[in-house]
């Protein structure tokens, strides 16, 4: 065994363990000798296995979640990505929204209109307006931007989203 002086760093080899403390014969420092703990190397091996299984098992749950998620979700999704205020010629304030219809299938579709939803903050649908956006077709991974002003809007609208108007999906589709 290997052991080392506290003060001065010598180094010296025994053959077992002092049961009292050792005194260095370079400068004269006292010490007591501490073993150290043997890991067991079939306990670590064990455990780094664990680690490693427990990494798989959760990146196969967040990949699962994330294919349902997108399924659940269909091949379109539209996403408000801001709303704005402006003012027309005739001074009167319009409402502005922003957004993206993403295809995150690996197909082509056919982009529908779209509605912009305006609900009260218990969700309460307050009003709807349908328009059809600028593109037609969305290739595989694709997105479009579009923009919309909404005419008049009632009190109290606390959220505003956009939805795909009688979007089917077609049945060679649904898996």
């Amino acid at each position: 065994m290997k052991i080392k002086c506290d003060f001065c760093k010598t180094e010296y080899h025994i053959d077992n363990i002092p049961n009292t403390p050792v005194q260095c014969a370079l400068c004269g420092h006292t010490w007591t000798v501490v073993v150290g703990q043997k890991r067991n190397a079939l306990l670590m091996f064990f455990a780094s296995l664990c680690a490693l299984l427990s990494a798989i098992v959760f990146t196969v749950a967040v990949i699962t979640q994330h294919q349902i998620k997108q399924k659940n979700q269909g091949p379109l999704i539209a996403t408000v990505t801001g709303v704005t205020t402006t003012t027309d010629e005739n001074g009167v304030p319009h409402i502005v929204v922003n957004g993206t219809v993403t295809n995150v299938s690996d197909q082509i579709y056919g982009v529908p209109d779209l509605v912009i939803v305006s609900s009260d903050q218990n969700d309460n649908v307050l009003a709807q307006q349908k328009f059809m956006p600028s593109a037609t077709l969305l290739d595989v991974g694709a997105s479009v931007n579009f923009s919309h002003m909404l005419s008049q809007q009632p009190s109290g609208v606390k959220k505003i989203s956009a939805k795909l108007v009688n979007f089917d999906v077609p049945k060679d589709d649904k898996k």
